[in-house]
This record gives C-alpha cells, structure tokens and sequence, in this order.
C-alpha cells in the first residue's frame, strides 16, 4: 500500500502557515518577522563560528549588535514571545502538531531560539523540495527519501546548528 502525499498538503503544513503568516504580512508582524531574522542569523552564526557553544541571551544579543537587546531577544523567544511557532502548533490540536509541540517545548528562550532558527534555516530547502514535487510528483517513498536527503545536505551545511541542542527536535530525555 503506498501513502498518498499530496505538494498542497506538505504547503499548507502548521509550520508553512505559521512562516507564510509571520513573512508575508505588511503589517507589524512582518517587521516583528524581521526581528526573528536578526536574532536566528545571530544563532546560526555564533554556532557556525564556533560549534559546541554555550549559547546564552547575552551572546546573542551581542551578536546581533547593533539592533539586539534583551527585551528584543525576549520578545522572539521564550515564555512570552510574540508569535511562537510552539504555539501555532498547540492550537492545531492535530495528534501530529501535538507530537511537534512537545519536541519543541522548552522552558529556555535560548533553546526554543535555537528550535525556530533551525526552522528558519531549514526553509530554503523545503521550498526546493516542495517545487520539485510540484514539478514532478512522485511517491511517498521517493518523497522522504528526497527529504532525508534534503536535511543531509542542511545539516552538512549548518554543522554546528545542526548539532545543537543534541541535534533536536525530538523530545527532551529526562534527566536522572
């Protein structure tokens, strides 16, 4: 039995809304979506230069110098962030947006930082993906390999984002 994965179900995912909503208005969550853009530069940065870090809202706002400070930083991560993909998610309901929201929930503004800038950074080769399954659709199995694929040749490019936070997503273990 082949799965039947359809290119508008792979757009219209929670994740491709919250993205499209957040970097496609012209109002005051477009410019609060630029804001994000300084901070998830600033990550992908700091762990390119030097993977393994321990990041911290200091560091970060630092290198996001001259438009960081830190309640900018608190404003696109953590507890009362504006705009959160983990709420997006939990607002779905859906047993798999559920599933996500656990993998991403995280009591550090630093860490739920570093989820959404991998989200960010991951977004170039979700567009070529979905482009090239629009162009040639193919079957659920050609599709994920063509996505395992995809997150390869990402986290080859972005080691040490990659890396980070034990090369999340995925449920945090719990501590003995």
């Amino acid at each position: 039995m082949t799965l039947a994965i359809s290119t508008p179900d792979l757009i219209h995912t929670v994740v491709g809304e919250w993205h499209r909503r957040l970097s496609t208005t012209h109002s005051a969550k477009r410019s609060h979506w630029r804001t994000k853009i300084i901070y998830f530069q600033s990550v992908s940065w700091l762990l390119a230069m030097s993977p393994g870090i321990r990041l911290s809202w200091r560091r970060i706002v630092e290198a996001a110098s001259p438009q960081g400070s830190r309640s900018t930083f608190y404003e696109v991560a953590g507890a009362h962030a504006r705009h959160p993909l983990i709420e997006d998610l939990i607002r779905d309901g859906r047993l798999d947006s559920i599933q996500l929201a656990l993998c991403y929930r995280r009591s550090d503004a630093v860490a739920q930082l570093v989820d959404e800038t991998k989200v960010w950074s991951f977004w170039p080769y979700r567009e070529r993906l979905l482009a090239r399954f629009a162009a040639e659709p193919a079957p659920a199995e050609a599709m994920e390999a063509a996505l395992v694929e995809a997150l390869a040749a990402w986290a080859s490019r972005n080691r040490g984002l990659a890396a980070a936070l034990d090369h999340a997503p995925r449920p945090a273990r719990p501590r003995t």
